[in-house]
């Protein structure tokens, strides 16, 4: 297993290095190919994540991850307890934390959520565990609105009575 311990370097900010024992070229738990990195499902980070590409997480992360303007999927072997903020967020896997979206955050339906949602933009699909609260921006309209003495508003009365006039 590939784990990393948090270390300081000279300006006292947390970096993430290999424990002692571990083979960087023969057991590499984390691949970047085209603006893209993948943190493999044998990695284990507890820590911070700060990426200027576009993230794909199949291992454990306990911590934040911080990919601002990019992307990070939680892969369905993904399993993270930490916050999330990044442009777009695709949880495939087990999330407990917080999630902040810029544009969208996608729950999967094998996707499982604890914690609070805030985005423009949010897709639960079907089969998707989700526990928590959903904020979105109040500049955007929702297309139909929840009423809360539980009555439709998309029938006006004048159209039901319409309907009953009718018989």
């Amino acid at each position: 297993m590939f784990k990393f311990k948090n270390d300081t370097d000279k300006s006292g900010s947390a970096v993430n290095k290999p424990s002692r024992g571990s083979s960087e070229i023969g057991k590499r738990g984390s691949v970047s190919i085209g603006g893209k990195t993948m943190i493999g499902s044998t990695v284990v980070i507890d820590g911070n994540i700060t990426s200027a590409e576009d993230l794909i997480i199949e291992g454990k992360v306990s911590g934040t991850i911080t990919a601002t303007g990019h992307e990070v999927t939680v892969g369905q072997a993904g399993q993270l307890k930490a916050n999330i903020s990044a442009k777009i967020v695709r949880i495939e896997g087990k999330v407990e934390g917080d999630i902040s979206g810029g544009e969208k955050v996608i729950i999967s339906k094998t996707g499982n959520v604890l914690g609070n949602i805030d985005a423009p933009r949010v897709t639960l699909e079907d089969g998707a565990k989700f526990k928590g609260s959903i904020e979105m921006d109040p500049d955007e309209q929702p297309s139909i609105k929840a009423v809360p003495s539980g009555k439709s508003d998309l029938f006006p009365a004048s159209a039901a009575a319409d309907k009953s006039n009718a018989s």
